[in-house]
């Protein structure tokens, strides 16, 4: 009976033990999708008072914690039901990355420097417009 009763507690040790090292390897997987935007980059915070920063970094963290609310669930959904589709939708959003940076290289060379002033002067006239066309503003510049 005492044989039994180690070797339960000896299964039940050897147990715990893999589901620690598979819990680590498993967040090792998962960190790139969980700190995605921790950090804010300079654009989203530049031009913005003091005062500003913290909600601008709390709008961030909010709409952060709403894509992992969706983006994990999925994830884990479509890895249960179909794995084979990770391989081809990391490759979908590797194109659209891809595409975005070619978006920003295209319109450093198409746009003239005319049009970028243009911009930059509407930029500022909005900040020095009412509370509202900033608050506007702001939250143009948070959904990127």
């Amino acid at each position: 009976m005492a044989a039994s009763l180690l070797a339960l507690l000896d299964d039940i040790a050897s147990v715990l033990d893999d589901v620690s090292l598979l819990t680590q390897m498993a967040a090792r997987k998962t960190a790139g999708v969980l700190g995605d935007d921790l950090a804010l980059n300079a654009q989203q915070v530049a031009g913005v008072r003091a005062e500003r920063e913290l909600p601008v970094v709390w709008a961030v963290a909010k709409g952060s914690l709403l894509n992992k609310a969706i983006l994990v669930p999925a994830a884990l959904a479509i890895s249960a039901v179909a794995p084979a589709l990770i391989t081809p939708l990391l490759m979908v959003g590797g194109a659209y990355l891809c595409f975005e940076g070619f978006e920003k290289l295209a319109h450093r060379a198409l746009h003239s420097p005319a049009e970028d002033a243009a911009a930059r002067e509407a930029l500022v006239r909005a900040l020095v417009a009412p509370q509202a066309a900033l608050v506007a503003l702001e939250k143009d510049k948070l959904r990127g």
